[in-house]
């Protein structure tokens, strides 16, 4: 007999956790926001957006026929116990939950919140997964040579933490304006590889990916897609609009051509409901996030998990 009852409420209405099951990959909300953007406060509200804009998703893959979310068993946990605008508070909910899941073997992908997530996520994956690395799509490094914790230092604070291997590790989509100068230059400092938004196009993503690819090799990879890599033309509705973004089409491609890389954590952040428009930036990032668990289900096939 088919279920009385439906899931509502989760990422694209899959079962809500935990549950008794054997689930590879889990979606898992962190409504957080530093609270410390003068005019763009809303990244609070963006899992809920994602996942209510998830419900127009399908699960099967057109090209492969895959179904990720059948392969991968997967379960949205809810939402982390945050408190927005409180930062250390936060940032030990999201490391424990996230710790929690990793640590059962679990990829998780996360629906932000504001970048400044990305800190907490890293120190809970470096955890479990040795000689971690990030490739981390943006407009901006969030690697700023400024003191704190917020959305422009957490990946600043993740190489002085120890926490990845920047020098095996790329910052990809960079551009536009910026609150200090040599933020480019700081973050190669760190020891980023760092690919602007100019040279990702002169290059061309397939190039510059094979790039990625080969020098990360099998290492255990932290993919954060912050939706301002893509122009406010596609989500408007974001903390940090950047023009001279990538199309939804050339932004979903960076995506695919992740493909192959061992995927242990994603994140997609940025979201803001309150700046967006009919949901439509909601709906990429929960585009993003299905697309990441496509990635994910084709690895653990490949691998044999």
């Amino acid at each position: 007999m088919p279920p009385i009852f439906q899931t509502s409420g989760t990422f694209m209405g899959v079962p809500r956790g935990p549950l008794p099951t054997k689930a590879k990959a889990a979606i898992i909300g962190l409504p957080f926001d530093c609270g410390t953007h003068p005019y763009r406060i809303g990244a609070r509200q963006g899992p809920a957006a994602i996942r209510e804009q998830s419900l127009l998703l399908r699960p099967f893959d057109v090209a492969t026929d895959l179904n990720p979310i059948e392969a991968l068993g997967v379960v949205d946990m809810g939402d982390a116990a945050v408190r927005p605008g409180e930062v250390e508070p936060s940032y030990a909910a999201i490391e424990e939950a996230i710790s929690a899941l990793a640590e059962g073997g679990i990829v998780t992908v996360s629906l932000g919140g504001d970048g400044a997530i990305a800190l907490p996520e890293m120190r809970a994956l470096h955890r479990v997964h040795t000689g971690l690395v990030t490739v981390h799509i943006d407009a901006h490094t969030d690697a700023y040579p400024i003191a704190g914790h917020n959305t422009a230092t957490a990946f600043a604070r993740a190489v002085e933490e120890g926490l990845v291997d920047a020098k095996s590790s790329y910052q990809i989509g960079m551009r536009g304006s910026a609150m200090v100068k040599g933020v480019i230059a700081h973050g190669r400092e760190l020891g980023y590889n760092i690919v602007t938004m100019r040279e990702l196009f002169g290059r061309g993503i397939d190039e510059v990916f094979r790039e990625v690819r080969k020098t990360i090799g099998d290492r255990p990879v932290y993919l954060s897609y912050d939706m301002d890599f893509f122009d406010p033309s596609v989500a408007p509705g974001v903390c940090t609009p950047t023009f001279g973004g990538a199309t939804s089409r050339e932004g979903l491609a960076a995506l695919e051509a992740c493909a192959g890389l061992n995927l242990v954590g994603v994140n997609i952040n940025t979201v803001s409901p309150p700046h967006d428009v009919g949901g439509m930036s909601a709906l990429l990032a929960g585009t993003v996030a299905l697309g990441s668990l496509d990635l994910i289900a084709r690895n653990h096939q490949a691998r044999g998990k």
